[in-house]
């Protein structure tokens, strides 16, 4: 399992705290310094389920700058909000555990930590 983290972030050191807890065998990727490119972000999409814009913090000043809020949210704007997730990886949504079992989770909660260590 990995999980994906900006060390700054509460939410992403609160999910450290339940792995370590745990016992959990993960790896650590600080993505704002080792950056996900266009085809990790797809994948992880996938394995999420989501969306790009469901895993974009649009009040970070370059969504704002960007204008995301008015880009459409449609299969044809997928590339758009993936190339902008990458150019920007400020932008996604933290912390993100990809778990054995080839799915994914935004792990915000402790309830979500632990539906991730679930799937290991």
């Amino acid at each position: 399992m990995e999980i994906w983290i900006n060390p700054a972030c509460s939410k992403c050191r609160s999910a450290l705290t339940v792995l370590d807890a745990e016992g959990a065998d993960y790896t650590v990727r600080r993505y704002l310094e080792d950056v996900p490119d266009e085809k990790e972000i797809q994948e992880v999409l996938e394995r999420l389920g989501l969306e790009p814009w469901d895993i974009t913090r649009t009040q970070e000043a370059a969504a704002k700058e960007l204008g995301l809020r008015e880009w459409a949210r449609d299969a044809a704007s997928r590339p758009r909000w993936i190339a902008a997730l990458a150019a920007h990886p400020k932008l996604i949504q933290r912390p993100i555990i990809t778990a054995d079992d080839g799915s994914a989770v935004v792990a915000r909660s402790e309830e979500a930590v632990r539906d991730a260590l679930g799937r290991a």
